[in-house]
């Protein structure tokens, strides 16, 4: 099985501040929380436009600790939507927004 959730920040350019999250499951869009759909996840990766491979540049929580952080609105998230609260789907979802995570500055932008 893949991975049911799919990810997708809606600007790309140089105007990645000016986008906001959209994300599914099982090919239904989620409604999520306000105070997280106009801004980056905290996901780990190395968000510089012109060096994305230096590690000096990393920042952001990894998987695991990622997962501890934002347990408590994920877990009301997927209660909602009636997702299955468990370790894999938790996995799951920081998988998807990472490919798409971002970070401000990191598109050379303003």
């Amino acid at each position: 099985m893949g991975n049911p959730f799919k990810a997708r920040w809606t600007s790309v350019g140089n105007t990645l501040c000016l986008g906001h999250w959209e994300i599914t499951y099982q090919g239904s869009l989620l409604e999520i929380p306000e105070e997280k759909l106009e801004k980056d996840m905290g996901t780990f990766g190395i968000y510089n436009f012109m060096d994305p491979d230096d590690p000096l540049y990393a920042e952001g929580e990894e998987e695991d600790q990622w997962i501890v952080s934002n347990i408590d609105w994920l877990a009301d998230l997927f209660d909602t939507q009636n997702i299955p609260i468990d370790e894999d789907n938790f996995r799951y979802f920081y998988q998807a927004v990472n490919a798409e995570d971002w970070r401000c500055g990191s598109c050379g932008g303003c």
